[in-house]
């Protein structure tokens, strides 16, 4: 196997990184090892633009619940322009950005695997809390964009999987943030967890939204 993770200094990241280098080769690439800012398209272009094909399993890891000192919105009184601005560009532009520049790296004659990590919180059919606006909405449109790319990606390799992954609650630097009653698991779990999940994918499941059992999660 061939895989590429992007956002590979994160704790998911880090993790599937290891686990996937005892199946095969390992291309990784993450903001504090190689300057990547996936919100910036001229960045992205350049890191997976030297890259060749053709990997095998593409990984988005990439995101963020806090930014800028800024947690998720408890009321719809404490939702900003800039706050959803920020969120937007980082869970969904950003993963967005780097499907446009990857999809050239998955072979087009055999199954190849592309994932990007979602949230349950950004199911809308799922919402009972409220809250979270903007990380709940970003999520949300990361789903929409990774729905019409693998309908796109269907008519130009017609083998690949193109799904988000939702991996639980996960020990990273999520955790201050996370919710009571969801207990985490390590990150090295939560890697295993979606690789055993992805591995069980074939291209009829492209398109959809998964969790870390391989259930499928509403929209």
């Amino acid at each position: 196997m061939r895989a590429l993770v992007i956002g590979a200094s994160g704790g998911i990241g880090s993790a599937l990184v290891q686990t996937l280098r005892q199946r095969g080769e390992v291309v990784e690439v993450s903001r504090s090892g190689d300057g990547l800012d996936v919100t910036d398209e001229t960045l992205v272009a350049a890191a997976l633009g030297k890259l060749e094909p053709e990997f095998d399993l593409v990984v988005v890891a990439t995101g963020a619940l806090v930014l800028g000192g800024v947690g998720p919105e408890k009321t719809l009184r404490a939702v900003t322009a800039a706050g959803l601005a920020a969120q937007f560009a980082v869970n969904a532009i950003g993963p967005a950005l780097v499907m446009k520049h990857a999809l050239r790296l998955l072979p087009r004659d055999r199954v190849s695997r592309l994932a990007v990590l979602s949230a349950r919180v950004g199911s809308i059919g799922d919402n009972q809390l409220g809250g979270w606006y903007g990380y709940r909405a970003a999520k949300a449109a990361l789903n929409q964009l990774l729905r019409t790319a693998a309908i796109e990606a269907a008519r130009t390799h017609p083998q690949s999987v193109l799904v988000a992954l939702h991996p639980g609650t996960v020990e990273t630097g999520l955790a201050p943030a996370q919710r009571a009653g969801h207990p985490a698991v390590s990150p090295k779990v939560a890697a295993g967890h979606l690789l055993r999940v992805l591995e069980a994918l074939g291209p009829e499941a492209s398109g959809r939204f998964y969790d870390w059992k391989g259930e499928v999660v509403p929209w």
